[in-house]
């Protein structure tokens, strides 16, 4: 009997070991151990994968010889000891990827002693001293960036988790790892239970220690917000935006609600892009870890599709649109783009052209996908990622408005009809950006914040980004009395959102983009049109932008284009203050400097100007009552946080119904070194507004040829099989769809 039960127990305990090292496999997170010994056999011989090896090697190995340093935090982001334990997590991580492929005891032992270092300062740590944040973390000023530190740290406890004894590991999860997920989570509900970046950053990290540590209880909190949890749903975060109104959290939550089915994330590129390293990693760990979730495939693919749309939202080289907050310059060349790139195309459909853009950004992840990318590169598989016109809806089933982004030739229209975008939103509908090759002609002003850097506001957003850069008149679009889209409030804005009336990109010559507006100014509708035409009589394609506007009142209508460039010429007259006034007390019209004041003499108005070597000029239907004004950005900012950029507005007093109808071309060239200017001159000798009814409006252009060209806008019928028949001056007119050009 004794005999039986050794037996039995050994046999019993075979099985719980096979068990344990079966659900504690590592790595298992990111790398996997047959992804390692991949990577190991494939060394020497995939250049792109070799060289980011080489590369992050020499830059680990700097820091290791610096020695460790894990500071008492003290700082905002930009200060010291923020900078440092941001360092610190990216280190320890990249630290973990080095061990596990090199096989080099130096790498772990690095981030044992590190981690060892961490636990020690933890579990004595109180919440940091820096007091602004909603929701403030320990080792930063705020949970978002302890849930990034974690998020990373995950990944290296996963790589060094073998090479710890069992003593070390079970310190580091009672006094580290478990303490540190319940601060940004059940501690820090008003950032964790909620639909958000922030709040997807906490899902991420809280999950994916969770996944290493095989804990149960913290990868349901991840994937499933805390149980049973009842949350103020008034409450609103630093930004204004409402914590949790909806009641919905986890990160299921957050692939479902802010992602449309076309992968359009509600807060704008900007922050998708911050937003895609931890949906993505997450994702990753999932998959390799819980494959039965098949998370790759939830909600049809979105995370995957989402990819796609981030990229259609770049410009020429490779910027995203600052929609909403979003800082210019941030591109594809991110290294969450990095991960972006590489997972979606190991985890999607091997896009060739993806590896175009990996190639660009000349480094990957050392990891499957990142081996699979360098591999696809080094056979040549690389194909140019095609951007072509695209119209991407927003909200979780695609019903509330969106983006429409029109390409021809080396223009690009950004037409935004989205929602409110989340606490990030900006007061700006049916408002739009312009750009040739990648260089702004009219642009969206972004937001105003110096991210990162301590000197402006501890690198943190700036007040003026409510008082200027949320607010309509920042934006290049229609301003009713001197007050912004809905009340400039949050409240009002996140209930409404335009609609789509066209969109057609089926012919290469034009391409058009229509939305409504119905809720921005109670009362009044907005419909604007927005077209991209090429035609023989112009060298390059040229914008018609048609803004329809019906009200129940009469008011005051501010329309303003933020060019990028030197003033050239004007064909009307105007006056220049000798001092500069504000336009206005609020709704961001104190920021605004009048320059010089005008008025119309003809029923065309005319704006030139030369940026980058390249001549634009406006042209606009006015009338004799039409004010002109020129602008710019940087009054009331002693501080001098604001762009000092120019603006032009058309402003239209007294009136009820109206309709703006302007035309941009981008044309000719001026070389400095040659000092010669080509086709400085515009080709429209005229834009009029030849019949304005409630079904139609047709304008017409004339060139400075003679040659007259019709372009008519259904405005009540976007039907593509309808048929139109139109008499204009005794001369009929028929066509089907919602267009006609000739």
């Amino acid at each position: 009997m004794i005999k039986y039960l050794t037996t039995l127990q050994i046999f019993i305990c075979a099985i719980l070991i096979t068990f344990s090292a079966t659900a504690q496999e590592h790595p298992s997170l990111i790398l996997t151990k047959e992804g390692v010994e991949k990577i190991r056999a494939e060394l020497g011989s995939v250049p792109l994968f070799d060289a980011s090896l080489q590369k992050l090697k020499a830059e680990i190995d700097a820091e290791i010889a610096l020695g460790i340093d894990t500071p008492i935090p003290k700082d905002y982001s930009g200060g010291y000891t923020h900078v440092r334990h941001k360092r610190n997590m990216i280190v320890m991580q990249q630290a973990g990827v080095l061990y596990q492929i090199l096989d080099d005891e130096k790498y772990a032992k690095y981030v044992k002693d590190m981690l060892m270092q961490y636990e020690g300062m933890y579990k004595t740590l109180p919440l940091h001293p820096k007091t602004r944040s909603y929701a403030r973390g320990k080792l930063f000023w705020q949970c978002l960036n302890d849930s990034n530190w974690l998020v990373y740290v995950s990944q290296a406890y996963d790589c060094v988790y073998n090479y710890l004894s069992a003593a070390e590991r079970k310190k580091l999860e009672k006094n580290l790892f478990k303490p540190f997920a319940d601060h940004i989570s059940v501690d820090s509900p008003q950032f964790y239970q909620r639909v958000h970046n922030h709040s997807t950053w906490g899902n991420a990290a809280v999950g994916m220690i969770g996944l290493v540590m095989n804990d149960k209880e913290l990868i349901d909190r991840a994937l499933y917000g805390i149980p049973d949890l009842e949350m103020d749903k008034t409450a609103k975060d630093d930004d204004g935006g409402f914590i949790n109104k909806e009641g919905k959290a986890g990160f299921l939550a957050n692939i479902e609600e802010p992602f449309s089915p076309d992968g359009y994330y509600n807060e704008g590129p900007y922050y998708q892009r911050y937003a895609m390293y931890p949906f993505l990693i997450f994702a990753e760990g999932l998959h390799n870890v819980k494959p039965e979730l098949k998370i790759f495939e939830y909600k049809d693919g979105v995370l995957l599709k989402s990819i796609n749309a981030l990229l259609n939202l770049s410009d020429a080289d490779g910027d995203f649109f600052p929609l909403n907050d979003g800082q210019k310059g941030m591109s594809y060349y991110n290294d969450a783009l990095v991960t972006a790139v590489d997972i979606s195309y190991y985890f999607g459909n091997q896009d060739s052209g993806l590896l175009s853009i990996a190639e660009k950004q000349n480094k990957v992840l050392l990891d499957d996908s990142g081996l699979a990318v360098a591999l696809g590169v080094k056979n040549g598989k690389a194909k140019p990622f095609d951007k072509k016109s695209i119209n991407l809806s927003d909200g979780p089933n695609g019903k509330q408005g969106g983006v429409g982004i029109l390409r021809s030739d080396d223009l690009e229209l950004v037409f935004k009809y989205a929602a409110q975008g989340s606490s990030h939103g900006h007061y700006d509908k049916l408002s739009y950006s312009y750009y040739e090759n990648g260089d702004e002609v009219l642009q969206d002003y972004g937001l105003a914040r110096f991210v990162n850097i301590e000197q402006k506001g501890g690198g943190n957003y700036l007040k003026e980004n409510k008082t200027w850069a949320k607010q309509t008149i920042a934006h290049n679009t229609l301003v009713q009395n001197e007050k912004s889209h809905y009340q400039g409030k949050y409240d009002i804005g996140s209930k409404h959102n335009p609609t789509l009336y066209i969109f057609d990109d089926s012919n290469a010559n034009i391409q058009i983009v229509s939305a409504i507006e119905t809720n921005a100014y109670p009362g009044t509708e907005m419909h604007r049109t927005m077209a991209i035409i090429k035609d023989g009589e112009f060298e390059k394609p040229f914008l018609l932008d048609i803004l329809r506007v019906k009200s129940d009142n009469t008011n005051q209508y501010d329309l303003p284009f933020y060019f990028m460039g030197q003033v050239l010429k004007t064909n009307f007259e105007y006056e220049v203050p000798k001092t500069l006034e504000p336009l206005g007390i609020n709704s961001g019209y104190q920021h605004l400097w009048s320059e010089g004041c005008g008025s119309t003499t003809e029923e065309n108005t005319k704006l030139s100007w030369l940026e980058k070597g390249k001549f634009y000029t406006l042209t606009s239907a006015t009338s004799k009552d039409d004010e002109l004004r020129f602008v710019r950005i940087g009054a009331n900012d002693p501080e001098f946080n604001l762009r000092r950029e120019a603006g032009f507005i058309i402003r239209r007093k007294d009136t009820q119904n109206t309709l703006f109808v302007s035309a941009i071309e981008a044309h000719g060239s001026y070389s400095p070194v040659s000092e010669s200017a080509v086709n400085s001159n515009s080709s429209i000798s005229a834009l009029k507004v030849i019949l304005d009814t409630i079904d139609y409006t047709a304008i017409s252009i004339t060139t400075v040829k003679d040659s007259t060209k019709l372009f008519i806008i259904a405005n009540t019928n976007a039907s593509k099989e309808a048929t139109h028949t139109l008499k204009i001056n005794d001369k009929n007119y028929e066509w089907s769809g919602s267009y006609y050009f000739k």
